[in-house]
């Protein structure tokens, strides 16, 4: 007789969401395919997690938790940070595809989870704040838009591989030619 492990189950659960999520979006993502690529019982996805919308939304929160603990906001080494948010990004692609997929889905209107949301920004624009109480980076910016500045100019070669690949080359030399102007940009960014 099999012995269940309900954690072992929400963890399989939750690897299948976020690839199905990632795959095909709020609106396209099936919770039957997500139910067989974790061989569990479809009421058990409802039953831990509730349904499609409130899954995607525990899906994208815990991806971001993750993003958190993995790239802290350094704003004593801003191109450190941007290299180990760039390296995630590259690992973890389907952060960013989730994202987009809830940008479709809610577009300006509020996030079922936007108390969170804004909690999880909260601290990050708490090490800008930081960073320029102490001076070693601008004032210039409000620090709010200069996080916002420095994630997309992070991320979207990530978010846009295609666009990266059209625009700037696809040979290694090139991905690392990109990434120094982006560090380079970033530090021209932030310098007070």
């Amino acid at each position: 007789m099999a012995v269940r492990d309900p954690e072992a189950t929400k963890a399989r659960i939750f690897e299948a969401a976020v690839a199905e999520f990632a795959r095909h979006g709020i609106a396209g993502a099936r919770i039957d395919r997500i139910a067989a690529a974790a061989k569990a019982n479809k009421q058990l996805i409802y039953a831990y997690f509730g349904n499609k919308a409130e899954l995607f939304t525990q899906v994208l929160g815990n991806c971001m938790v993750d993003l958190a603990a993995a790239v802290p906001v350094d704003p004593d080494d801003i191109e450190g940070w941007i290299d180990r948010l760039i390296d995630y990004h590259s690992t973890h692609p389907e952060l960013l595809r989730l994202l987009f997929w809830e940008g479709i889905e809610y577009g300006t209107s509020e996030l079922p989870d936007e108390t969170e949301r804004q909690d999880h920004y909260t601290r990050k624009v708490a090490a800008i704040e930081d960073g320029q109480a102490r001076g070693v980076i601008t004032d210039a910016f409000p620090p709010r838009d200069l996080l916002f500045l420095l994630t997309a100019l992070a991320n979207w070669s990530a978010a846009v591989p295609q666009m990266r690949r059209v625009l700037t080359g696809s040979e290694d030399t090139d991905r690392e030619r990109l990434r120094a102007s982006i560090k380079q940009a970033a530090r021209r960014l932030v310098a007070p």
